[in-house]
């Protein structure tokens, strides 16, 4: 059988670069996506020239009909016995800006539901389904190791995400890994100017932005390496650094 990966948030950005990367690899694909619908079937679109499967799914992660909406899509793939459950990424994010002292209960809560709630749900329902073993990568962020008080919704859920990826990789042991991805400055945001981009990527050590491919390298290697698990694979330039 084929090996399935779900990628959650694939439409564009760093969900987007793992999906096609996995398509690379062999993996017939479910994309996630919530109101990104033609870059979701631009992907898909990528993805069906390397002449592997791919299948997309709509979904609101922040509710738990969307987690069963998305569960479903996925339960209707595995049923024919067509595809082998082995891989999840829980790629899918919010990043609201507010400061601490004003920030609202809506962008509090609808982060905390996508960026952490979200993945803990899909892993539990992501290990019932991987009966031959699989893997589990939830992508956090450097900003997980700052006080980021611009962001305090995203970078708390970050941090607990990261805490989570090793709660889940000892209780899932040893049939199912569990892992985290946290990138540094890959992709400016709506939120940031290119002036403030420039500035930021100068204060890093190696004095760049990553590569979309840098990135996705980390993933191959978890993939690879099967003797990795409850780890955090930092890909940030030498943020931490600094």
């Amino acid at each position: 059988m084929q090996p399935l990966a779900l990628v959650t948030g694939s439409a564009h950005r760093l969900g987007r670069a793992f999906a096609l990367s996995l398509a690379q690899q062999g993996y017939a694909l479910l994309l996630h996506y919530h109101n990104a619908k033609s870059e979701a079937r631009q992907t898909a679109d990528e993805i069906r020239a390397f002449g592997t499967p791919v299948h997309l799914a709509q979904a609101d992660l922040t509710q738990p009909e969307g987690i069963q909406s998305l569960i479903s899509s996925l339960e209707s793939l595995l049923q024919p016995s067509t595809f082998n459950f082995q891989l999840l990424v829980n790629s899918a994010a919010i990043m609201p800006v507010g400061h601490p002292r004003d920030l609202s209960l809506e962008n509090w809560d609808s982060a905390l539901d996508l960026n952490l709630r979200a993945p803990f749900l899909l892993a539990q329902e992501a290990a019932k389904r991987m009966t031959s073993g699989g893997l589990i990568v939830n992508i956090t962020d450097i900003g997980a190791q700052k006080a980021w008080s611009r962001y305090p919704s995203y970078t708390v859920s970050k941090a607990a995400l990261e805490s989570l990826t090793k709660l889940l990789a000892r209780a899932f042991a040893p049939t199912i890994r569990v892992n985290a991805i946290a990138p540094g400055l890959v992709m400016p945001s709506d939120v940031v100017t290119p002036e403030e981009w420039e500035r930021l990527v100068q204060r890093l050590p190696l004095k760049r932005a990553a590569t979309l491919d840098e990135i996705t390298y980390a993933l191959q290697f978890l993939i690879k390496n099967e003797y990795i698990t409850g780890q955090t694979i930092v890909v940030d330039g030498g943020y931490s650094l600094i």
